[in-house]
């Protein structure tokens, strides 16, 4: 991640962390008509009047105000995130609050608050993030928001219901639209969790690529595929492998036929997080490899060339996996 994503990302988090604060303490309770949120609004606006300008609290502001975002506000302060997060964004935020936290398993705020694992924390933190102002109907309005950490939060509605997060963990989000003047923060229940394993992980636990893991150990490419990335893997399956002609793959995996191998494999590889609807719009990507794969829509199937796309947008810590049923070569 380049640090001026990680400034991008901090600083959104920062903004939203103090606006879910604030926003959290509203509840019903009202001063004069006003809810909390807006008479913290209010009095650092008057703060700012004496110079000649009105401002409305920063994100970071607003949670601190607002009491119930003190582990958020920990987090960030670990993570070195204060200046990042206080910028101009603008950012959303879904900002968990102290009860989030808590339901963490015991021992895992603790451990993540260690300067050793500051890394893990900012990918945590920065998938609380979209770069972007968006309220809650824009959050409504579409069913992914790429975070800042790189990967995408889902959002399902159901039964005035509105839940943001991944298959691993969701989260309800409580509270909306508080705004603030480098962003907007939505509350939510639950700390929402990033994938943390890597493309080959991802790739081994699922169970069905040991041919395409064996060969990518056989080609060399295993050091890349556990690095930084990010990188998009079009991944043909086993039963994919299986259906070329007999001996092919017992060939390619012989020595002599490395450099053959890792052009094969580098043409299912492009560089960059690109998930399926973004795929499908650019038609084409050039690969690792160097030549350009098609993408495209036939019969309501996803195709890369002659592949049909059988699982998409499958996330990894560096990247993105879109399974296919056919092994796709270069120059076809």
């Amino acid at each position: 991640m380049s640090s001026r994503v990680i400034t991008g990302a901090v600083a959104a988090l920062g903004t939203v962390l103090a606006a879910g604060t604030a926003y959290a303490q509203c509840g019903s309770e009202s001063v004069a008509g006003q809810s909390n949120v807006q008479v913290v609004t209010a009095s650092l606006v008057d703060h700012h009047r004496g110079e000649g300008s009105e401002r409305r609290a920063d994100i970071l502001q607003t949670a601190r105000a607002a009491g119930s975002f003190g582990t958020l506000l920990a987090a960030i302060d670990a993570a070195e995130l204060n200046e990042i997060l206080g910028g101009e964004g603008p950012f959303t935020v879904f900002a968990p609050t102290d009860e989030a936290f808590r339901k963490l398993p015991s021992g895992t705020v603790e451990s993540l608050l260690q300067p050793e694992n500051r890394d893990k924390l900012v990918a945590i933190l920065t998938y609380h993030v979209v770069p972007a102002r968006a309220k809650a109907e824009t959050v409504v309005g579409s069913p992914a928001h790429k975070s800042v950490n790189g990967q995408r939060i889902t959002v399902e509605s159901s039964n005035g219901r509105v839940r943001v997060g991944n298959d691993r963990t969701r989260a309800t989000v409580t509270s909306t639209d508080i705004m603030a003047s480098n962003g907007v923060i939505h509350v939510i229940d639950t700390v929402i969790l990033p994938q943390t394993n890597n493309i080959v992980e991802v790739a081994q636990e699922a169970g069905s690529f040991s041919t395409l893991l064996a060969a990518a150990e056989a080609a060399g490419l295993v050091k890349v595929l556990v690095g930084d990335g990010p990188y998009t893997v079009f991944a043909p399956t086993d039963e994919a492998f299986r259906k070329l002609p007999s001996g092919t793959v017992e060939s390619l995996l012989l020595e002599e036929n490395r450099d053959q191998l890792a052009s094969i494999l580098k043409y299912h590889v492009v560089a960059g997080r690109v998930y399926s609807n973004e795929a499908l719009e650019a038609g084409r990507a050039e690969t690792v490899q160097g030549g350009e794969i098609r993408i495209r829509n036939r019969y309501n199937r996803v195709m890369v060339n002659d592949a049909r796309v059988v699982n998409a947008d499958i996330e990894a810590s560096n990247g993105v996996i879109h399974v296919i049923d056919t092994v796709i070569l270069p120059g076809n």
